[in-house]
């Protein structure tokens, strides 16, 4: 006879992860129906049986709908101006509670983790190749230490990660990416194609997430500013033929961004241009979009992939710092793979995954500099899998597989790595000045900062996403309504599931989201500057993952009393999400954008009209003012990217010993210029250009040369 356990066995095996066999209490109500393990995907139907569908039945989930509807009302309160705060708080606390009641009275199923088979791959690699590898990854090494790509260091340094990569790649690259597939399906004699509804939605979702990246795009956001010079003028030096591995203006940028806008203003005939701009970080931001699904798939099937898809297409913080043409996107866009591969790799012990994703991880080294928190990221993911009953047996494979990944994303480090060992206090210049008292003291200890700053991120999601408006509406919640209330649903079924299965992943994303906060909430010098959307843009990853998981899990439960219904209630909740951040991004994020930045384009379209009336565009001047337009821009607009148009106040005597035709534009509130320009020019004309924008109308003064005037 087995003997019964005691309340501290049974503590000791709910509490501690290692344990793979849990002591359960029984559930009359489980055993019966047995649906607590049940696995969903799309091809779940019902079934035609009149007796098996009534033993499945289940009572209408009141609960769970109320705690929804109270969330959602509770979120809009919360909205701004938020004047009901408080007890806006209070009813979304409450509505989680009830969302807790529900998952005890089972009416959201928490799934049982998908529990892969892991690969049977010995641990053996061509030892030639890596040597070869390892040898030329340092040769190529010390060629990038002058901060330059060369014909040499750029092919030393492709050659020795493709060394490593067969050194230790299991079978066919092909067969990994279905290539093998794909050409077999080319040689057919005759295609055939089958359409059904997961491809249509797939189709539908690929079309949503480019309508709401590249729509509007030359007009949304409308001006760029100081930052934006600052990028076409690197763009231009490497059209010029300086190719920098780190580019040193500004503070210091890494190299992705500036030889990607390189390929559309010169080979694809964009030009130095705004729009170039934001062209290449929209198609970096859209390359995050496609491992989102994965992750989600990987997470909780392929329809929470789908969810989560739907989710980041959408999503108002994803587009905003997709669309402003700065190196923003670049964090969520690399985190996304080096995430997914490495998630992938773990659950799957396939040693090619654990490459990829450290593929993706150096590469994400070289796009923009909060992706340097992934590295400790992607550390924390195989501590935790460690402290699971899934790793038993399988930690020195895991290991082995980990020291892959790390190799080659050092290999793919290696230009910045070169840069970094000569200059490495501008290479760390930018996050020291955050993070410590360097350039501005810190106002109060480090620890309490932190701890503040945590706090505040934490509510980023449903409450204020900072003051930064170049990439955010201020002082609103990161995400719409419908996002946020399933992304906390969702955080509480992860919960659940967690300490229901222990399953490591659950715990990991769990923790993952306060990581990838970090580039944001460690701004210690300039909390000010926490929480910002575009410091955090790998969170959103983690966020997206959890309100997909959420809304498939609301859809299930709903599906079990009336499938239309439950169509219905889940496609309103994504037309009310898609409506809510089509506002937030085309109507709201444009018209703050507007009125916060100048509109240098209007200055560069009066120097075009000038120019094509055939003066020279070398006597048209913008007389600088405090806090107005950055005089490089306006040379952008017009179309001269090189030029500086600025002609300070006492230099304009000095035009007078020039011949031609003259323009000069200057701030409506420069009365010091306006009379220093009659008394310099009696005959010229003066006119203003009148903004539609309050505070943005300028005046134009012309000056004609009396040689040019008709007699």
């Amino acid at each position: 006879m087995m003997k019964e356990p005691s309340v501290l066995e049974y503590l000791q095996s709910l509490l501690d992860p290692r344990v793979k066999e849990k002591i359960r209490i029984p559930d009359p109500e489980a055993e019966l129906n047995q649906v607590d393990d049940l696995v969903f995907e799309p091809s779940d139907t019902i079934s035609d049986d009149n007796s098996a569908s009534r033993q499945h039945i289940k009572p209408f989930p009141w609960i769970l709908i109320i705690s929804t509807l109270s969330a959602l009302l509770a979120q809009k309160l919360l909205e701004p101006p938020g004047s009901m705060a408080v007890i806006a708080s209070v009813v979304l606390l409450f509505s989680m509670v009830l969302v807790g009641i529900s998952i005890y009275r089972k009416e959201v199923i928490i799934d049982k983790p998908r529990l892969d088979k892991t690969a049977s791959q010995k641990l053996s690699f061509n030892v030639r190749s890596f040597f070869l590898a390892m040898g030329l990854g340092l040769v190529s090494l010390l060629f990038f230490l002058d901060n330059r790509f060369t014909f040499l260091n750029l092919t030393l340094w492709l050659l020795s990660i493709i060394s490593f990569v067969y050194a230790f790649w299991v079978g066919n690259v092909s067969d990994h990416f279905g290539f093998g597939a794909i050409i077999n399906f080319i040689k057919q004699r005759s295609w055939k194609f089958t359409i059904d509804r997961w491809k249509i939605s797939l189709f539908l979702m690929v079309g949503l997430a480019f309508f709401f990246r590249f729509f509007r795009l030359s007009q949304v956001p409308a001006e760029p500013f100081s930052d934006h010079a600052e990028k076409l003028l690197d763009v231009y030096d490497v059209l010029q033929g300086k190719f920098s591995v780190f580019f040193e203006n500004n503070t210091g940028r890494e190299f992705i961004q500036f030889y990607l806008t390189a390929l559309l203003a010169g080979p694809l005939k964009m030009g130095l241009t705004f729009l170039s701009l934001k062209v290449g970080t929209v198609l970096i931001g859209l390359f995050a979009l496609p491992f989102i699904y994965l992750i989600g798939k990987e997470f909780g099937g392929k329809r929470v992939g789908m969810f989560a898809l739907f989710f980041a297409s959408i999503s108002y913080w994803l587009n905003t710092i997709s669309r402003i043409g700065l190196r923003f996107p670049l964090y969520p866009a690399f985190a996304a793979p080096a995430l997914y591969f490495f998630i992938r790799g773990v659950n799957r012990q396939n040693r090619n995954d654990f490459i990829l994703s450290g593929l993706f991880l150096g590469l994400g080294l070289h796009g923009y500099s909060p992706f340097r928190i992934m590295p400790f990221a992607i550390v924390v993911g195989l501590l935790v899998y460690f402290l699971h009953y899934q790793s038993n047996g399988i930690k020195t494979k895991t290991i082995f597989n980990f020291l892959v990944l790390i190799i080659a994303s050092v290999l793919v480090f290696i230009p910045l790595l070169g840069y970094t060992f000569t200059n490495p206090e501008a290479f760390s210049s930018r996050a020291l000045t955050r993070l410590t008292g360097q350039e501005q003291p810190l106002t109060e200890p480090a620890a309490v900062v932190f701890i503040k700053n945590n706090l505040k991120a934490a509510t980023m999601f449903n409450f204020d996403d900072g003051e930064v408006w170049v990439h955010s509406i201020i002082h609103r919640p990161a995400l719409d309504v419908i996002t946020v209330v399933f992304f906390l649903i969702g955080l509480l079924l992860l919960i659940g599931r967690y300490l229901k299965h222990r399953y490591w992943l659950d715990l990991y994303l769990a923790i993952l989201l306060p990581i990838l906060l970090l580039p944001s909430t460690l701004s210690l010098a300039f909390p000010s500057e926490n929480p910002s959307l575009n410091r955090t843009g790998a969170a959103a990853i983690v966020v997206m993952v959890l309100a997909g998981y959420a809304m498939n899990s609301i859809y299930l439960a709903l599906k079990k009393v009336n499938v239309p219904f439950s169509v219905v209630v889940i496609a309103a909740l994504l037309f009310s999400s898609a409506s809510s951040n089509y506002d937030l991004v085309f109507n709201q994020f444009s018209a703050q954008f507007k009125m916060n930045s100048w509109n240098t384009s209007d200055l560069g379209n009066v120097i075009k009209d000038y120019v094509t009336l055939g003066n020279d565009p070398n006597k048209a001047y913008v007389i600088p003012f405090p806090y107005w337009v950055d005089t490089r821009l306006v040379g952008i607009q017009a179309g001269y990217p090189t030029k500086d148009y600025a002609l300070k106040r006492e230099s304009i005597s000095e035009t007078t010993n020039l011949s031609g035709n003259k323009l000069f534009l200057f701030k409506e509130e420069d009365i010091e210029t306006k009379t220093l320009l009659e008394k310099t020019y009696p005959e010229g004309i003066l006119g203003k250009f009148t903004s539609e924008m309050e505070g943005k109308s300028f005046f134009t003064f012309t000056v004609q040369d009396s040689s040019t005037i008709t007699q």
